[in-house]
């Protein structure tokens, strides 16, 4: 397989030699070189053009969401944003989003090094998924074997084929990972102010997540938040899990509530979606409607075929309309969905569902 090139733009020399240090490690990755603003990159992308970019949003002569803007409306090209950690940097970050960015690595302020080199897999992984959707190579490559990957059972058990019944309200659970911050917002926008309750896990890094409700909750007819421990499920409000924290679904007599948690990597994420659906499975049973959206490697196919199992319905979006069909693409292989469905198809059939 061709290796995917990344030239990578920050200003610090550290996050440089770090990052570089990281994707060259990776067989399947090329660094073509670093740059410590925008000028250097735009020099060094004439000379040859990189399958991906990663870009510092703060640097000197000009910042990178201005760079990323030059970027899209010239040489359109996967790029994956490189910020620091802060509740302002966080608002940023999501605007470079909207303009074409396909996904966050988080750099801390302090213990920089320390923190890429933990996210070493989730570093390589976002700039291969950039890289493939770009090729048109969807089909994710399995991960490598460097920790154990642990399934939903490292949180809650399995279904028990035994979900409370006996109420007329029903739920929506959905998961999402690269490419899902606008899939997510086509998903919302379309939703009825007066739409089922809907619980979302989104692969997001902490503190972006409150940022991430709070722009949605703008742009949507309904209520979109960050969901906080015991929130109660309501029609007309989308919940999103918090960076760093599992959200399961819970059941309360005829209330359904989430319950934010710590806990393992989950199919090497926190907050998981395979943990969502699970406890979807579980608690709501033929009462939930489950969807999995645009998204690199399997988390969430497991428990998108426990929900159908469960008797829930069940939507997997298609390839032609997903950043990276692999999420979806293996709920699809395990059996896990009832439909496949296009992007702007799926609120209206998970509504039509609800009615039923």
């Amino acid at each position: 397989m061709e290796k995917i090139r990344v030239l990578i733009v920050d200003d610090s020399a550290l996050v440089r030699q770090t990052l570089s240090d990281i994707l060259s490690s990776d067989p399947e990755i090329e660094v073509m070189g670093t740059a410590a603003d925008p000028f250097a990159a735009a020099k060094k992308m004439e000379e040859q053009a990189p399958d991906v970019i990663t870009l510092d949003i703060e640097m000197p002569r000009m910042d990178g969401l201005t760079f990323l803007r030059k970027i899209m409306s010239q040489h359109p090209m996967p790029v994956v944003i490189c910020s620091t950690l802060t509740e302002s940097g966080s608002e940023t970050t999501l605007r470079a989003m909207e303009y074409g960015a396909m996904d966050i690595i988080l750099k801390p302020k302090l213990g920089t090094r320390q923190f890429l080199e933990e996210s070493r897999i989730r570093i390589c992984d976002s700039v291969k998924a950039a890289g493939r959707a770009k090729m048109k190579r969807l089909v994710p490559t399995p991960p490598m074997k460097v920790e154990p990957k642990l399934g939903a059972d490292a949180m809650l058990p399995g279904p028990t084929g035994k979900a409370m019944f006996g109420t007329t309200e029903k739920v929506v659970a959905v998961g999402a990972s690269t490419g899902g911050t606008e899939a997510l917002r086509v998903f919302l926008e379309a939703m009825p102010q007066d739409c089922p309750g809907i619980a979302i896990v989104q692969h997001m890094p902490e503190q972006f997540t409150a940022a991430f409700a709070k722009r949605l909750n703008g742009l949507c007819r309904i209520t979109v938040k960050e969901a906080e421990d015991n929130d109660t499920i309501l029609r007309g409000q989308a919940l999103i899990a918090p960076g760093n924290k599992h959200m399961l679904l819970k059941r309360s007599g005829a209330r359904y509530h989430v319950e934010v948690k710590d806990g393992p990597l989950v199919k090497r994420h926190r907050p998981s979606v395979d943990v969502l659906f699970r406890s979807a499975a579980r608690y709501a049973g033929k009462n939930a409607v489950g969807v999995i959206m645009t998204g690199m490697g399997d988390d969430g196919a497991e428990g998108l075929r426990e929900m159908k199992d469960a008797g829930a319905y069940t939507i997997a979006q298609d390839e032609a309309s997903c950043v990276v069909f692999g999420m979806p693409q293996e709920a699809i292989k395990r059996g896990g969905a009832d439909r496949i469905l296009s992007l702007t198809l799926i609120a209206p059939d998970v509504v039509r569902a609800c009615a039923t």
